[in-house]
């Protein structure tokens, strides 16, 4: 594991210890200086992950070379515990991301708790550095490359056949397109990461989702 590798691992250790000073926080203001931190970026997952590594290296960039660090929450509830650890009152470094139209509240009390300032409409939320996606970013990459798109994707990756498997079954037959390539890209560990990644490759450049365009030119 690099640097930026061991960065990431003891600020996610950090943020699990909710009292004292950990050895993981002095690890992990270590390795920022160490790094050079430029930029915190906190997401809610893996698959944010690799579509947000994905559209940088489109542009022509390697965020993880430039010191930013792309962070996996692990779920929107511990957003709060992440800003303590990474932004004002701890490594005070410059904290961005991603977060889920359904999660907003618990974006908005934390940052506001964290000394980050006022959150209190989507307006707001962007002015900190932190956009919402409609529902989350596997919706808006469907959105943007249409069903037929995705299912173009399905096929390179492979998984045409087990997808229309899937779409037989009875418990799916009724769900809208949008709603069993959403389903279906969450059935197996990691697919969600695969098919983001996959997703923003074969996206035309001039149609990246709105939030991942915008957290990427705050970078």
């Amino acid at each position: 594991m690099n640097e930026m590798g061991q960065f990431r691992s003891a600020v996610t250790r950090w943020a699990a210890q909710r009292t004292g000073e950990p050895a993981a926080g002095a690890q992990a203001k270590e390795l920022a200086e160490r790094i050079g931190l430029r930029t915190v970026v906190l997401v809610e997952g893996d698959s944010d992950v690799r579509a947000l590594d994905a559209l940088a290296a489109r542009r022509g960039r390697d965020l993880e070379a430039e010191a930013v660090a792309v962070i996996p929450l692990g779920g929107a509830t511990n957003i709060g515990h992440f800003l303590a650890r990474c932004g004002p009152r701890g490594l005070g470094a410059p904290t961005t991301g991603l977060v889920d139209i359904g999660e907003v509240r618990h974006f908005q009390r934390a940052l506001e708790r964290e000394g980050f300032g006022s959150a209190g409409t989507q307006d707001d939320l962007e002015s900190l550095g932190f956009y919402v996606c409609d529902a989350d970013l596997e919706d808006e990459l469907i959105r943007a490359l249409g069903p037929a798109g995705v299912e173009q994707v399905i096929e390179a990756q492979d998984e045409l056949r087990p997808f229309r498997t899937f779409q037989n079954q009875p418990f799916h037959r009724e769900r809208t397109i949008d709603q069993q390539l959403r389903r279906f890209m969450g059935t197996h560990k990691g697919r969600k990461a695969q098919y983001a990644h996959a997703m923003v490759q074969s996206l035309d450049i001039d149609r990246i989702p709105r939030p991942l365009e915008r957290l990427l030119a705050r970078l």
